[in-house]
């Protein structure tokens, strides 16, 4: 019953309906979605380019472009709905919500994300900073990716920010006034912003936002155990601690009580609009539809010594340093200015010692009211020519600041402050506009470098994203290990996968064997910034696990140890962007386009309505696609539209093949195959494997039941059998497309595979099932396929005797080889169940088969993943 139930499960239609199609004119659907969607991964990689700052464009490319993604990513869920033959409601529903706020920015309209009014600091990262802004989505990034402290808090949205706007009028009323008011008269320009201001200071905050913070100051009150409240209320604009610093152009407001949120808000949003944020926003060329001010409400810090610091800071004489400014009490009185401070220099590479110290004579600080709000109070007498900092405080600042710099890949300007306790909290942290990395001491370092280091390997593979990246690596075999994936350690892995999407903030690097430049993890590095090279063919041969290297991914080197000379360069490479509308225009626009959500094919939340951008759907298409070709290759067996032709081979298989496009030179009238008339590649490999490997035995083993049992695990005669009474012994074949149903015995191979010149479109899926032992034996079998082919990269699961490998996304070469090695795996395991009598046979076997297939595999750079078990001489396997 077991073997019943199992077949019945493996060649089960997935779909209740029958094709109404003929399979080619699906095949070609399928053909197009591929082209599309290479299509779309190569202009989503251009528009990064752009953003890269490398090359020149004009908002007429940022239109172009936005449209021809646009229609390719509807074309694309166009072509799916015909394979598919449903509506797939959900994705155009995706696709015109993402349509609709692109087709906002393009047209100059505000396009607000639909988000709550208010959330808590817990649940920020980088990736909402359309949401909360650049400064709390930056903070997000520093509390629960890095782990380094910050005060509680929560922040007020955009989303707010718009329904207060626009529930009392305030959007089109200061439409009106940039309408009608000369901007460059002074005076006229002075008493709008006045006005603005005024009708913000008097305008109701909406019920639903008062509602969503008082909510917010309910959980940080419990947190806090019911002890009063106080709160530092800071802006957090669109473009605000981006490129753009927008330094002290708006407000902040410091110790403010619970009751007190709503005016501070108020006070915040009015702060947008003084005469020198808006001349600002102006001159930095910002339309007043990029203003969108979040406002963030953070628990204060009681601090004894506060300051800023500065990541890197050129000095004269080729030097390069750490810049700490530090006061005693809160810190607006060292950004400000508004206090003498002190001043550290210290060294960028560990163990930061000092350089030089410039003493402040500090006679006034700046501390908290009981009741609210600031004041000055004089510096203890011994305390005011004495250096605010220890050696201890010094050290552990420029640890945080470091590890937020390797974090964002660029210098920063860190905001901190120390409490009484001596906890440090970090404030914020926005980039820091200065140049290094000169290109003529790189070179200088690169050459020193190369005689000091021991150079692992260099020049493989391609280079995805320039950088620099030192650290510990982590081999990743599977998904579980990403889980343990430590911060700030360089991924080695063997092929590309968006996956690690999950571990790009924390990673330093990646290195790959295998994979493409244009594919999606690609697209994620670069997003990302993550030094990363591809396709190196030897990262998991040379490298393990704790090994620490230096990778240079701007000469595509990677070193053995961490290359001193090269550390200061793990700073990403910035250049100075043109100030233009269009610039942050397109990087709006990317962001609802590039980022990659559906990582994982396998999880519940893979579905249409997950897609929140146009790489979501074209991932979510592929992977689709993909699988309605197996479905329907399965469903069309006995439904064709081509000649069915009989395969003459050495080889008794019975094999019925079906030339969709270009798969054979036979003439149409014929009606056999030979192997040299066969033209499609994945079939051509897969027949060479069976029969260049010699595993093909004719011979039926001896089994329990004698000649009973080897009448049943002998092919069918392909001269007794006609193609309807063969069935199952079908392939449906193109140039580079195969889809193939064998039964051999008791034993049945699915295979579907698509292997061309576009690495992106490759992919192999492989299923067998099947045995005439019992099942103890028949596991076996299974988990001995299963070792082979995860010796070969395929992924694998397996369920009883079921065994199920996939692959895709390599070279056309190395998908060939894996497709020999598949085929003289279905040679080797024809009766193979039969001699597994005991788990030590599985390990004989695979020793056996991997010496055998070597030959099959000579691919450059491509040796199996695994190595070969060591074998007695005088065992043997049993075959």
């Amino acid at each position: 019953m077991n073997l019943i139930h199992g077949l019945k499960e493996f060649f089960s239609f997935r779909s209740p309906h029958k094709p109404t199609l003929p399979f080619s004119v699906l095949f070609k659907k399928f053909r197009s979605i591929l082209e599309r969607n290479n299509r779309i991964l190569e202009l989503m990689a251009d528009m990064g380019d752009k953003l890269g700052g490398e090359y020149v464009f004009d908002s007429q490319y940022v239109l172009d472009i936005s449209e021809k993604i646009g229609d390719l990513v509807f074309k694309l869920i166009s072509d799916l709905s015909v394979m598919t033959q449903n509506e797939n409601v959900d994705l155009f529903i995706a696709f015109e919500r993402i349509q609709h706020d692109i087709q906002e920015e393009l047209a100059g309209r505000r396009a607000f994300p639909m988000t709550r009014p208010a959330v808590l600091l817990d649940e920020l990262n980088g990736d909402l900073n359309e949401e909360v802004g650049n400064k709390f989505a930056n903070l997000g990034d520093i509390r629960n990716t890095l782990g380094l402290p910050t005060m509680d808090g929560f922040v007020i949205t955009t989303r707010a920010f718009f329904d207060f706007m626009e529930a009392n009028g305030l959007l089109k009323h200061i439409e009106h006034c940039l309408a009608t008011v000369d901007l460059k008269d002074e005076t006229a320009f002075e008493a709008m912003c006045k006005e603005v201001r005024g009708r913000i200071f008097e305008a109701a905050i909406p019920r639903h936002v008062v509602s969503n913070i008082n909510a917010m100051l309910d959980i940080i009150s419990g947190r806090r155990q019911g002890e009063p409240l106080s709160f530092a209320v800071r802006s957090s604009a669109w473009g605000e601690d981006s490129d753009f610093s927008f330094a002290g152009q708006y407000e902040s407001v410091l110790n403010v009580p619970r009751k007190g949120i709503p005016q501070a808000y108020r006070r915040v949003i009015a702060g947008a609009y003084t005469p020198e944020a808006w001349r600002y926003r102006l001159h930095r060329k910002y339309r007043e539809s990029e203003t969108a001010m979040a406002v963030g409400c953070q628990l204060m810090v009681e601090a004894e010594v506060s300051g800023a610091m500065y990541t890197y800071a050129p000095l004269p004489l080729e030097k390069e340093a750490m810049v700490i400014s530090a006061a005693w009490g809160l810190g607006p009185a060292v950004v400000g200015g508004l206090a003498e401070s002190d001043t550290f220099f210290l060294e960028r590479l560990p163990p930061h010692s000092v350089i030089s110290t410039e003493s402040g004579h500090k006679v006034s600080k700046m501390v908290m009211k009981q009741n609210g709000g600031t004041d000055w109070d004089e510096v203890a007498q011994n305390l005011q020519d004495r250096p605010c900092l220890s050696a201890e405080y010094i050290q552990r600042l420029a640890q945080a600041g470091i590890m937020i710099e390797r974090y964002y890949r660029r210098p920063q300007d860190v905001e901190w402050a120390f409490d009484s306790k001596g906890n440090v909290y970090i404030l914020q942290s926005r980039p820091l506009n200065v140049q290094p990395n000169q290109p003529e001491r790189h070179r200088l370092y690169i050459d020193h470098a190369s005689l000091s280091a021991q150079v692992l390997f260099s020049g493989k593979g391609t280079v995805v994203q320039g950088g620099v990246a030192s650290g510990k690596v982590y081999v990743a075999q599977g998904d579980d290990d990403l889980k343990d994936f430590p911060y700030g350690a360089i991924l080695v892995a063997r092929y590309t996968s968006p996956k690690y999407s999950r571990i790009m903030r924390k990673a330093r690097g990646i290195l790959t064997d295998v994979g493409s430049a244009t594919g999606h993890m690609a697209t994620l590095a670069r997003e990302y910034r993550v030094p990363t090279v591809v396709d190196t063919g030897v990262a998991t041969k040379v490298l393990k696990t704790g090994d620490e290297v230096t990778l240079d991914a701007i000469q595509n080197v990677v070193y053995e140890g961490t290359v001193k000379e090269l550390s200061q360069f793990e700073i990403t490479q910035e250049d100075v962007f043109e100030e233009s509308y269009e610039y942050r225009m397109l990087r709006r626009i990317l962001k609802k386009i590039n980022p990659l959500n559906l990582v994982d094919p396998h999880s519940e939340s893979f579905k249409a309505a997950r897609c929140r951008t146009f790489h979501d759907i074209t991932r979510f298409v592929h992977e689709k696609a993909v699988e309605r070709l197996i479905d329907l290759s399965e469903n069309y067996r006995k439904q064709h539209d081509k000649t069915p032709k009989r395969l003459e081979f050495v080889i008794p298989l019975g094999l019925v093949i079906i030339d969709i496009e270009k798969g054979t030179s036979s003439p149409a009238e014929a009606r056999t195959v030979t192997l040299e008339q066969i033209e499609s590649t994945p079939m051509k490999a897969l027949l060479g494997g069976l029969l260049e490997s010699g595993m093909w035995e004719t011979n039926p083993v001896a089994v329990d039941l004698g000649s009973l049992m080897s009448s049943f695990t002998r092919t069918f005669s392909s001269s007794l059998a006609s193609p309807e009474e063969v069935g199952r012994n079908l392939a449906v074949i193109s140039n580079h497309y195969m889809n193939l149903h064998l039964r051999l015995g008791y034993h049945f191979n699915m295979l579907d595979a698509y292997i061309g010149d576009a690495l992106n479109d490759n992919y192999i899926y492989f299923r067998f099932l099947g045995g005439v032992s019992n099942v103890t034996r028949r596991s076996r079998r299974a988990r001995f396929i299963a070792e082979v082919m995860e010796c070969f990269d395929f992924l694998v699961e397996i369920h009883g005797d079921l065994v199920v490998g996939r692959i895709k996304k390599m070279s056309k070469e190395r998908m060939v080889s894996r497709m020999k090695v598949l085929g003289g795996l279905i040679g080797y395991t024809r009766q193979l169940d039969i001699s597994m009598i005991n788990d030590e046979r599985v390990d004989l076997h695979l020793s056996d088969f991997m010496q055998k297939i070597q030959t099959l595999t000579e691919v450059s750079d491509d040796a199996p993943m695994c190595e070969l078990r060591p074998k007695d001489a005088d065992s043997n396997p049993g075959r």
